[in-house]
């Protein structure tokens, strides 16, 4: 047997799409599943866009086009960013692409194997998987539950070292919902001019706030020198499936990130940029309604996870998942994950599936329909109480 390169062998993938792997088969077999374990929603892909996806199908928008990205959904991204950022971007600044293959292209564009990546942990595992395989050194500053699992400054400062090449923030955050205020991603905004650092703000869940407001660290440069947004369509316009992003951030950064993205994939299939077009110059009062919908099955969620035995839940600020403390149980999240599955039919991931500090947490996705929230509870609370009752006797 010849041997895999070096990459090859520390490829590591993303965990949720293997639990996915494994629940497919388990229905195949006729279990009924919950499904909590993937970022995505119940609600469909708002009308409009799907109606200009399909009219760009028909006016035969299939063939290649620039590797940057249609000149009109770039131009749409620096109007949507002057319209909730406060600045406008120049299209040279503007890259669409998938928004997970982002955080690849960034971190082999900025730094080399060996160098260093600090990030949030516990965190997305895309920045934990890209890591791993590139060779990169991981750096995770710990988001603690009495904080709300903010991350803090100075834990960042003492982390750098001379090999220190990215900081990664994330806000509103994967897995725990915390979002960062003003003045606090300002301060990071700072502390990587001052260390001369790139600087990429996960942005994805931009749009998925609740009783409270997104910053950006761009303001401080305007992507024009260090700062890089990532930022897409899957979570706030529920289009998952269209596999579309963009990437703000400088100039000569998003050149060679486009030729990267060029080397791998050629282009963004165009229909599905009309689409992204679609969803940005839409009615603002859609979006403000889904997030309502979100808030309520976020409520019930929240609500219902507190009532279980060795349970408790922290109210998240944005994006769409909890990240429940369920250490009471006496379970590793890992164990806690596979008997919720096995007994009780729900699927949720284990909190170290987002670094060493998620240990004694679990991620739940809460875009489900409230019904499916209200079961799914109940069958957690059923399956945990008779462990409990098992223990004892």
């Amino acid at each position: 047997m010849k041997k895999y390169s070096l990459i090859a062998a520390r490829l590591i993938g993303q965990p949720m799409f293997k639990l996915l792997a494994k629940i497919e088969q388990m229905e195949k077999e006729g279990r009924e599943i919950y499904h909590f374990e993937i970022g995505d929603t119940d609600l469909k892909a708002h009308r409009h866009i799907v109606e200009a996806t399909k009219l760009a199908l028909d006016n035969d928008h299939t063939h290649y086009v620039n590797s940057m990205g249609i000149r009109e959904l770039r131009e749409v991204v620096c109007e949507h960013t002057e319209q909730t950022l406060g600045f406008r971007p120049s299209i040279e600044q503007v890259l669409i692409m998938p928004a997970n293959g982002i955080i690849d292209c960034v971190m082999r564009c900025v730094v080399n194997p060996g160098e260093e990546v600090i990030y949030p942990d516990p965190g997305f595992s895309t920045y934990i998987a890209v890591t791993n395989y590139t060779g990169i050194k991981k750096v995770g500053v710990p988001l603690k539950e009495d904080n709300a699992f903010h991350i803090e400054v100075d834990e960042i400062a003492k982390r750098i070292t001379d090999k220190t090449r990215l900081i990664v923030i994330n806000s509103p955050q994967n897995p725990t919902g915390a979002v960062l205020k003003k003045q606090k991603l300002e301060e990071i905004a700072m502390l990587a001019k001052e260390k001369n650092l790139y600087l990429l703000s996960d942005e994805i869940y931009s749009r998925v706030v609740y009783d409270c407001v997104h910053y950006s660290p761009s303001v401080v440069d305007q992507c024009k020198e260090r700062t890089i947004i990532l930022n897409g369509f899957a979570k706030s316009y529920s289009m998952p499936g269209w596999r579309l992003g963009y990437v703000i951030g400088p100039e000569e950064l998003i050149e060679k990130m486009g030729l990267l993205f060029q080397t791998m994939y050629s282009c963004t299939p165009p229909f599905v940029q009309y689409g992204g077009i679609s969803a940005l110059q839409g009615n603002k009062d859609v979006i403000d309604e889904r997030i309502q919908q979100y808030k309520t099955m976020r409520d019930l969620m929240v609500k219902k996870l507190n009532e279980i035995p060795g349970v408790s839940c922290l109210m998240p600020d944005g994006a769409y998942y909890v990240f429940p403390n369920i250490k009471g149980t006496g379970m590793s999240s890992a164990e806690f994950a596979d008997f919720i599955l096995e007994r009780a039919g729900v699927a949720l991931l284990p909190g170290t599936c987002f670094g060493e500090y998620g240990e004694g947490y679990i991620r739940i996705c809460f875009t489900r329909r409230l019904e499916i929230i209200e079961e799914a509870c109940e069958m957690m609370k059923k399956v945990l109480k008779q462990e409990a009752s098992c223990r004892r006797y």
